[in-house]
């Protein structure tokens, strides 16, 4: 007699997309050389979110693909995107998956994660105790506001960056970059990224006297007559951005470019960057792009990096590798 039983146990990898950002989980599925798992979801006429698994994913490695993000086009906002994400966990949980994986590279309400006044709620914290209620495993993500938002979770959370793959796009541009960091919280993020680049580097002074208000001081540093490149994990509505490009042009930088992970694109966001002294605004696809956007934004995709890091993830390699271990960028 013996005390265990041992059987082949074959581990299956099958990879769902929500409708935050179909597109993304495609290109993620063609990298991986797998196809996207049929799955329903839809919204009832009264709003609620319904999710059904078209065939048996008992026992397998379920990643899921949903940024918490707005997508026009499949008609769901950020809430509904995170509430679909959530339902997604719950029918795989249900359904006897093995492991549940949330790939959000986008997570949402990631601004929120303090009190900066009395009786506010900490809702990036509520997000992360709300996926762990529901049953997921691990998360996704890319480029955390906050790197400590991942001490809100008690299970793994894999932090992925589009920092060097945004710098290699610039890879070339000229001899005499700078980089400019645009509030004193990026400084750590942006000296990385000038590393990479063999960049000077140089700094905004930046006060938020409201929510979604920025006043643009000055640039601590030399930008006079070199290409300069602002660079950020977020643009929301660009008119922080905007200022922050204005300042730097006005200290006498030549050229100014901007990049950053995550183009929330918000509000007046495609008026302010058509108005603005960008001469390209690169951005990644972790978010889709709403339609009528400026010509001058050029997307990079993750794909190929979160498509990485899945397939380590699945076969338990070690996912860290992926940057050497320099994705810790605050």
């Amino acid at each position: 007699m013996t005390a265990s039983l041992q059987r082949g146990y074959d581990k299956r990898l099958m990879l769902f997309s929500g409708r935050a950002n179909p597109l993304l989980a495609e290109e993620i599925a063609r990298q991986l050389g797998v196809d996207l798992g049929p799955i329903t979801l839809k919204t009832f006429s009264n709003d609620e979110m319904y999710c059904r698994y078209k065939e048996s994913i008992r026992g397998a490695d379920v990643f899921l693909v949903q940024p918490m993000c707005a997508n026009p086009a499949a008609g769901v906002n950020a809430n509904d995107a995170l509430l679909e994400l959530l339902v997604m966990v719950d029918a795989a949980v249900g359904a006897s998956a093995h492991r549940v994986i949330a790939v959000t590279p986008w997570y949402g309400y990631s601004r929120q994660d303090k009190k900066s006044a009395p009786r506010e709620p900490i809702s990036a914290r509520m997000v992360a105790r709300t996926l762990e209620a529901v049953g997921v495993d691990r998360v996704l993500t890319m480029d955390l506001h906050a790197g400590q938002l991942q001490g809100f979770f008690g299970i793994p959370v894999d932090h992925m960056t589009a920092l060097m793959m945004l710098a290699d796009h610039f890879a070339g541009l000229d001899d005499d970059l700078v980089v400019v960091a645009p509030d004193a919280g990026r400084v750590k993020l942006n000296k990385q990224f000038a590393t990479r680049m063999g960049a000077g580097l140089a700094i905004l002074d930046k006060e938020r006297p409201a929510q979604q208000v920025a006043e643009i001081g000055h640039v601590i540093g030399d930008v006079q007559g070199k290409t300069a490149i602002i660079v950020d994990d977020i643009i929301d509505t660009a008119g922080t951005l905007r200022a922050a490009g204005e300042a730097v042009s006005r200290a006498g930088a030549r050229r100014v470019f901007a990049a950053a992970t995550h183009p929330v694109f918000s509000g007046r966001a495609y008026e302010n960057l058509a108005t603005s002294p960008f001469e390209r605004i690169v951005v990644t696809d972790t978010i889709p792009l709403r339609p009528g956007a400026p010509p001058t934004i050029d997307v990079v995709s993750c794909a190929p990096l979160l498509a990485d890091s899945i397939r380590r993830i699945f076969t338990d390699d070690s996912v860290s590798e992926v940057f050497g271990g320099k994705n810790h960028l605050f």
